[in-house]
């Protein structure tokens, strides 16, 4: 069996074995960045989940913290589910800062097949720290019995934040149906966002109001079945509320994915706070690769408005950890997120990665160049053609071509061998000006315009060595080697 030790990358989180998803309680706190994330450090063996936990200085090295928080509780016996962290300034027992994390304690009864109207616990769970290590011990803030009768048990995933004065918190919820409203999903069900108040740092809750989807004239339109893992954003004066939609149908050009994530922008000057719907035609995915789900958004202490999404997903069809690794799924890169004049959100790597950039090697067209290392950040600006074709090994294209563009493996050996089960992923793209490509071992993140859009995919090539071959037009191409 060769080694597949060169898989594992250099400057994207990943755990020191098992399972990794969803990203959690992302903050800045007493100098260090935090991650949390769904762990299950058991995985294939046994799937519980955990939060694992690391911190950083630059967001791109990452030291692992291990276990922060386990089920150890009635209320969390199967699974510490995702969430957030607020940091309570001045709230600390000597006058420091004081870190608030909420997640949702998940509670099954696995002699119930559905678990949508029983046989489930949703409880969200309040945990403090004086020093982002150690933890409290677990306050249960609200149970079934607090969430609107509308509801199913499916509620979870809070995100916390301040705003105006008070707390608030986000809530993914899965709604029943009312007055046989058309929907895709069998039963009648669809996803929605509850939002709660609290005046006192988080320790009782109220619920504000409940944010549904409606169509371009208000009226009520089912968008998906589910809502996981609300966040908002807010940036250029706009407020955009990002959710991860379960059960939209795949369309040609988006929805590729089994679930998606992505944001409905709201009108300027509307907070998500007094919002109580979001048109569903404003929906724009974060990213259209193939490994993208569950982002979480945060502000750092520059003000920088800061994304890190799962790098994976739960489809079954390919797969994250082929033959030989002994851990499945890493994050993506962190993101900062901007807002151009029109109110576009557009995602970049954050500015630390050019830091880690060696010596510029420009990239002649139609000429392959390689790397002793899958490390590199590829970038290629005032693109002038309608069509072109970048190569990676042979194997991953990322093209454009006549207003399609995206990503593709070839139909090879090699090929379906590097893309252990994917195959494309495109979208509908009038104009092609710039794109940036990271490659880092086996993940491969694709910024299109400027980061307007994006492709995140993992990839397994045979051996370390990256070869790049591009036929764009373009006033520059060129290869940074990485500093790992």
């Amino acid at each position: 069996m060769m080694s597949t030790s060169f898989w594992n990358p250099r400057l994207h989180l990943q755990p020191r074995n098992g399972w990794l998803n969803d990203p959690n309680g992302l903050c800045e706190f007493n100098g260090f960045y935090h991650a949390f994330y769904q762990y299950a450090p058991e995985w294939p063996k046994d799937e519980l989940k955990h939060w694992g936990h690391c911190t950083s200085k630059d967001l791109l090295h990452w030291s692992d913290q291990g276990i922060a928080l386990s089920p150890d509780i009635n209320e969390d016996q199967n699974g510490v589910f995702s969430g957030s962290a607020w940091i309570d300034h001045g709230a600390s027992s000597d006058g420091e800062d004081l870190m608030r994390v909420f997640y949702t304690g998940n509670v099954v009864d696995t002699t119930i097949d559905e678990r949508i109207d029983e046989g489930r616990e949703a409880n969200e769970i309040m945990v403090t720290s004086e020093d982002g290590v150690h933890f409290s011990e677990k306050k249960v803030l609200l149970r079934n019995s607090d969430y609107p009768q509308t509801c199913t048990l499916h509620v979870r995933d809070p995100k916390v934040w301040e705003q105006d004065g008070a707390l608030h918190m986000l809530l993914g919820a899965r709604e029943r149906g009312v007055n046989d409203t058309p929907n895709i999903d069998e039963r009648g069900d669809f996803g929605c966002v509850l939002v709660y108040d609290s005046n006192d740092s988080g320790e009782s809750w109220k619920l504000r109001t409940t944010i549904r989807p409606v169509d371009a004239k208000g009226n009520p339109h089912p968008f998906g079945y589910m809502w996981e893992c609300p966040n908002l954003c807010r940036l250029g004066g706009y407020e955009f509320l990002a959710v991860c939609p379960q059960g939209l149908p795949s369309k040609t050009f988006r929805w590729h994915n089994m679930w998606q994530a992505g944001y409905f922008p709201l009108p300027q000057g509307e907070k998500i706070i007094d919002a109580t719907a979001v048109n569903v035609d404003s929906f724009t995915e974060w990213d259209c690769g193939f490994d993208f789900y569950a982002p979480q958004i945060f502000e750092d202490g520059r003000g920088r408005t800061i994304s890190i999404g799962w790098m994976g997903t739960f489809d079954a069809s390919y797969t994250s950890a082929p033959e030989g690794m002994d851990r499945c799924h890493v994050m993506t890169l962190p993101r900062e997120i901007y807002a151009d004049k029109k109110g576009t959100l557009h995602q970049v790597p954050v500015r630390e990665l050019k830091e880690r950039r060696k010596a510029a090697l420009p990239l002649q067209n139609d000429t392959t160049l390689e790397l002793n290392e899958l490390l590199a950040d590829i970038e290629l600006t005032d693109i002038r053609t309608t069509a072109g074709r970048l190569m990676l090994n042979e194997v991953l294209a990322v093209s454009f071509e006549h207003g399609t563009f995206g990503i593709h493996f070839a139909d090879t050996a090699a090929g379906k061998e590097a893309a252990a089960g994917r195959s494309e992923r495109f979208i509908r793209l009038e104009t092609l000006r710039n794109i940036r490509i990271v490659v880092d071992a086996s993940c491969v993140e694709v910024y299109a315009n400027d980061g307007m859009e994006v492709f995140s995919t993992r990839w397994f090539p045979v051996e370390n060595k990256l070869r790049i071959r591009s036929n764009f037009d373009v006033s520059s191409a060129s290869v940074y080697p990485l500093e790992p």
